[in-house]
């Protein structure tokens, strides 16, 4: 695989440039809140600013062995708030701290089914997202609610295009049934999922 060349803001802020990391957070900064907050923690004590930030600081920390443009760069960073997000995991396993039982066959992959979660339609989508097996939650999270492309999203997620366009299909059949069963209007609900990008991040979509 040929190496990818830095393009200039990604050069600037290799130089500790505050402007070009200024670029860089305002492009990603929304979109990687928002896919954190749509997946489980596994800890109450657990907030997605401070993976948010974890993830920014590694970044800053190992930028030099980064090759890309400011577009590449979104999926090495999502790939590293992946990595701390999942240690943040299994170190609450070990600690026991979720207020949650487990859920041994992984059918709800964040929450139990509490309707206060739903006070608002983002809240209510993010609820409906944690009850799809882990995969394709993840595959329409970045999709859908972080806006990352395929070939992103499989780099964050690290399976192939295929693997995530499988997913996300399978996950959005697997929806429609839920908001079937719910009773809910399938149409006019489902339409809330593509609405957490735009009013969480819209700065940062491509």
């Amino acid at each position: 695989m040929a190496k990818l060349s830095d393009d200039d803001v990604v050069r600037r802020a290799k130089t500790g440039d505050e402007a070009a990391w200024r670029e860089l957070y305002i492009a990603h900064a929304g979109r990687l809140r928002a896919w954190l907050t749509s997946l489980p923690s596994g800890d109450a004590a657990a907030d997605p600013d401070d993976i948010a930030a974890t993830a920014w600081l590694t970044a800053a920390d190992k930028i030099a062995a980064f090759s890309g443009g400011s577009s590449d760069f979104a999926g090495w960073l999502f790939q590293i708030a992946r990595h701390v997000a999942t240690n943040a995991r299994r170190r609450s396993d070990r600690r026991k701290t979720s207020p949650y039982a487990s859920d041994v066959d992984g059918a709800i992959w964040g929450l139990v089914d509490d309707p206060s979660t739903a006070v608002d339609a983002a809240a209510w989508a993010r609820h409906l997202l944690a009850r799809l097996p882990a995969r394709e939650a993840e595959a329409l999270a970045c999709i859908d609610v972080a806006g990352l492309d395929v070939s992103t999203t499989a780099a964050v997620l690290g399976v192939s295009p295929a693997a995530v366009r499988t997913s996300h299909y399978r996950g959005i059949r697997r929806l429609r049934t839920l908001l079937g069963e719910r009773g809910d209007d399938g149409r006019a609900k489902a339409a809330e999922i593509g609405r957490i990008t735009r009013s969480d991040h819209s700065p940062g979509r491509v």
